[in-house]
Parts: C-alpha cells; sequence; structure tokens
C-alpha cells in the first residue's frame, strides 16, 4: 500500500461545466488503484443554495464567505479523517471570481474593503495546495442540458478565474478540455503522491 507522509492537498477552480469535478474523480481512480486514501470536497455551491444563499449571477459577499469557509472547514474535515490526498474542488479563489463575475454582470462594484477581505480569505489557503489545476472554457464542448446556463455569465467566471490568478501571481496549471491536458493533470497528481509516498 502506498502510504504519503504528509497530507497532499490538490485543488481546482474554473468556471461551470468545465470538467471539474470529472477530474477530480479521474485522478480519485487513479490513486484509490495504487492504494492512496482520497477524500474529494465539494457541492459547495448546491450546499449553498439550500441554505438559502443566492448562486450564479446571484452570488454575493455573504454567500462568497459562506462558500469559502465551508470549504476551508471540509478540507479540514477530511484531513481529520485520515485522508492522505484531499482534492479540494473548488479551491477558495474560485469563489472569489463567482463572486467578480457576478457583480461584473449585474454592473455592481464591490465595496474595496469586502473585496479585500474575501481576498485575504481565500489567500490563507493558497500555501496549502500542492498543486493547483485551473479549467479553461472550451464553449464549443457541450453542457449538461439539465442546467440552464446564462453563457455570458460563464464566459465572465472564466475570465474571472484567470485574471485573479494572474494578478495575484499564483502558480497553478491550466487544463483545458484537450484530453491530453486532462491525462497531463491526472498523471502529475499520481506522480506528486507517489514522489511523496516514496520520500
Amino acid at each position: 500500500m502506498v502510504t504519503p507522509v504528509q497530507i497532499i492537498r490538490v485543488g481546482v477552480l474554473g468556471t461551470h461545466s468545465t470538467g471539474k469535478t470529472t477530474l477530480f474523480k479521474r485522478i480519485e481512480m487513479e490513486l484509490r488503484a495504487q492504494g492512496v486514501t482520497v477524500a474529494r470536497t465539494g457541492r459547495l455551491a448546491k450546499r449553498a443554495a439550500a441554505a438559502g444563499l443566492p448562486k450564479m449571477q446571484h452570488h454575493t459577499a455573504q454567500s462568497t464567505e459562506w462558500i469559502s469557509t465551508q470549504g476551508i472547514a471540509d478540507e479540514i474535515g477530511a484531513v481529520a479523517q485520515g485522508a492522505e490526498v484531499v482534492l479540494v474542488d473548488r479551491a477558495a479563489h474560485d469563489a472569489i471570481a463567482y463572486y467578480h463575475a457576478a457583480l461584473e454582470y449585474r454592473g455592481e462594484v464591490p465595496p474595496r474593503l469586502e473585496r479585500e477581505r474575501l481576498l485575504m480569505l481565500a489567500s490563507t489557503q493558497l500555501p496549502k495546495y500542492d498543486l493547483l489545476f485551473a479549467t479553461v472554457l472550451d464553449e464549443s464542448v457541450p453542457v449538461d442540458t439539465g442546467h440552464e446556463y446564462d453563457a455570458r455569465y460563464r464566459r465572465l467566471v472564466d475570465q474571472h478565474v484567470h485574471r485573479l490568478l494572474a494578478n495575484d501571481d499564483i502558480p497553478h496549471q491550466r487544463v483545458t478540455s484537450d484530453p491530453d491536458s486532462q491525462a497531463h493533470a491526472i498523471e502529475q497528481t499520481v506522480q506528486l503522491c507517489l514522489k511523496e509516498a516514496a520520500v
């Protein structure tokens, strides 16, 4: 059995229906096949909506803070339960990008102090990630017809995700819809885990 000597955290962020969850399901399968104990966090937007908070283009500072702090709590819980690898579906800056996109969509400007406070909250998580992936929107790929997406808002989220990462010079790997790009992300994660296990 492979036993990593430290907990490895891998985060992903990106606009909706760009393959974040699918990518992490594939990584989880590969790692479990190597005997690694994996926890995958996620479903934050659905849980926020169930709690009565707005989502998508209706995001507010309150819903953004809820998603960010719940995601942090989920990570801590996964570690406490003995996960060797934690796959963070919707890394902390993801919620910030969704919020900024919602504000732009509505033609609003975030209060400076509120923006800085939320960014600081998200930034506290950055040192924890051993790998950070950012999916890239490819509008030629069909989306799940069970969801009603606003195409403009979806594009805005994609733009804000990559702008945040670039502006704050956050180390990350872009993952496109190209199968080779996804395969590389999976291989990179598995190799990191095996390398840590061998140390």
